[in-house]
């Protein structure tokens, strides 16, 4: 294993210490591992929350500051955060017009962040509201959790309802519009190679140097099947053939089509897979309105990538090109 680390068992700590050294326009909680933006809790606003297992950089801690997450919590690799650090990220973001917890839906996270909400009210805390994000359309149950998986359409959740946020909008209106992106969206992922956990030394799973693996989830689990190895034409083929299929993405105002690293992909590889999803998807009829293009929910050192559409309309739209500014992410500020 050649990892740029001290210890795997300070890999999370010491990363957030470079977090924290790189903007300090942030403020970490190093006790409770949360990350927050710097002038939380604004008052009067809706914070958001989110978080999981670590290995997913920039997801989630990337996304923190104006216009996406007021806090995120940071797990050890693959594992969910406690319901401590969530209280912790709920009381810090609470500005009086309530918390949303922006939850991808794997046991652990779904589990904790239920248990959080409930530590929350009774201390009389902040008014919690909850989303999970299920738009995997790989597997119906895998390994983490039951259901679809909660993996792509997070980032796009997080800036969109960012943004609703940022306007001052109630927290349920926020939710709503969290659910609606939820609703809209769809993604799939493929493996090129596996990732190595730090604290494991070795490669999660084993994968021929001449297959590759259809539907992978971000923490290893198994997909639809392996196939060999293909040309990036037939593998955007593989990956939004299930997404079309699952939603219909016709009519509206286009879509928000995400081409999203694994941890381990160039970004010139990144614009040969979205250059095919566009040609695709213009082929179907299906205008690309938007577009994200970069290792934005990754699995650290994987190579791969995911598609992700979301079926776009006015409201979207605005609210995804409304001004945002976290380390990950910057746009109009």
């Amino acid at each position: 294993m050649k990892k740029l680390i001290n210890d795997p068992a300070t890999i999370i700590t010491d990363a957030l210490h470079g977090l924290a050294a790189a903007h300090p326009e942030l403020r970490v909680d190093y006790d409770n591992r949360v990350v927050v933006r710097g002038d939380a809790p604004v008052r009067g606003k809706v914070g958001l929350v989110s978080g999981g297992g670590s290995g997913h950089e920039p997801l989630h801690a990337g996304f923190v500051g104006p216009g996406m997450l007021d806090a995120a919590c940071a797990g050890e690799i693959f594992t969910s955060p406690v319901p401590d650090q969530m209280v912790a990220a709920t009381r810090a973001v609470d500005g009086g017009a309530g918390v949303l917890h922006i939850v991808k839906n794997y046991t652990g996270d779904v589990m904790n962040f239920e248990l959080a909400a409930e530590m929350v009210a009774a201390d009389g805390g902040a008014e919690v509201t909850a989303v999970v994000i299920d738009d995997d359309v790989a597997v119906q149950d895998s390994l983490y959790t039951a259901g679809r998986r909660g993996v792509g359409a997070t980032v796009l959740v997080e800036k969109i309802a960012g943004a609703a946020a940022e306007e001052g909008r109630p927290l349920a209106e926020v939710a709503q519009v969290a659910r609606k992106v939820n609703a809209s969206a769809r993604s799939m992922g493929l493996a090129l190679t596996s990732c190595t956990v730090p604290a494991a030394g070795r490669p999660t799973f084993d994968l021929p140097e001449d297959e590759m693996e259809v539907g992978i989830g971000i923490h290893g689990e198994p997909g639809r099947r392996r196939v060999p190895v293909a040309p990036a034409n037939e593998i955007a083929e593989m990956l939004l053939g299930p997404i079309l299929s699952d939603r219909d993405f016709s009519g509206g105002d286009g879509v928000i089509a995400f081409v999203n690293g694994m941890g381990a992909t160039p970004l010139v590889e990144l614009y040969v897979m979205f250059h095919e999803v566009s040609q695709i998807l213009a082929k179907a009829g299906i205008p690309v309105a938007r577009s994200l293009v970069g290792p934005y929910i990754t699995s650290l050192d994987m190579a791969g990538c995911s598609v992700t559409l979301l079926r776009a309309d006015d409201e979207l739209l605005r609210l995804w090109d409304a001004p945002v500014r976290t380390p990950a992410l910057r746009q109009g500020a």
